[in-house]
C-alpha cells in the first residue's frame, strides 16, 4: 500500500514524492494527491475497524491539507520557510522597505477612491496591476528561495500577503457594486 511507505509526520513534498522546491510540477501533484486520497479514502475502510478508520481519516486530512498548502504558491513558500527553520513572523514583523509602504498607501487609496466613486473600471485596472506585480513578485520570491536566501525570501512573502490581501479587498468590493 502507497500509504504504508509514508509516515503521517512526513513533509507535504515527501507525501506525494515531490522534490521540496518552490516551483511545483502540477500535473505531478494533482496526480500523487489523487493516489494518496485513493488510498486514504475513509469509504475504503467503512467495514474497518474503529482504529484503521480514525487513521484513514488522518490521512486524508493531511493529505488535503497538504495539497491545499503545496498548490498554493504564497503558502507553498511559507511552508518552505517553515522547513528551512524560518518563521516569517507575518503577524508580529511588519518591517518592510519605505518604497514598499508608500506602494501599499497608493494601493490602498486607489481602492478608497475607487470605491466612493462606484468606479469598477477602476477597481478592475487595480486588479489588473495587482495581478502582475504579484506575478513579478512570486518570480523574484522563486528565484529567492532557490539561492537559499531566506531572510530576503520571507520578507518577499510577506509582502505577497499584503498583496493578495488587497487584491482580495479590490475583488470583493467590485462584487458589491456589480450586485
Amino acid at each position: 500500500m502507497f500509504l504504508e511507505r509514508r509516515a503521517l509526520k512526513d513533509d507535504f513534498f515527501s507525501l506525494f514524492g515531490l522534490p521540496a522546491q518552490y516551483d511545483v510540477d502540477e500535473a505531478a501533484l494533482d496526480a500523487a494527491y489523487r493516489t494518496v486520497q485513493t488510498q486514504a479514502h475513509p469509504d475504503r475502510f467503512a467495514n474497518a475497524g474503529d482504529a484503521e478508520r480514525r487513521v484513514a481519516m488522518q490521512w486524508a486530512a493531511h493529505a488535503n491539507e497538504a495539497y491545499r498548502t503545496l498548490r498554493q504558491p504564497l503558502k507553498r513558500a511559507i511552508y518552505l520557510l517553515q522547513l528551512r527553520g524560518v518563521d516569517i513572523q507575518a503577524e508580529s514583523n511588519t518591517a518592510m522597505a519605505p518604497a514598499f509602504l508608500m506602494q501599499q498607501m497608493e494601493w490602498r487609496e486607489a481602492l478608497q477612491d475607487a470605491v466612493q466613486a462606484r468606479a469598477v473600471d477602476q477597481l478592475d485596472r487595480l486588479l489588473r496591476d495587482l495581478r502582475q506585480e504579484k506575478r513579478e513578485r512570486h518570480a523574484a520570491l522563486g528565484a529567492l528561495l532557490d539561492a537559499g536566501d531566506n531572510d530576503a525570501a520571507g520578507g518577499a512573502a510577506r509582502q505577497l500577503m499584503f498583496i493578495e490581501k488587497i487584491e482580495h479587498d479590490a475583488s470583493e468590493a467590485i462584487d458589491r457594486l456589480e450586485d
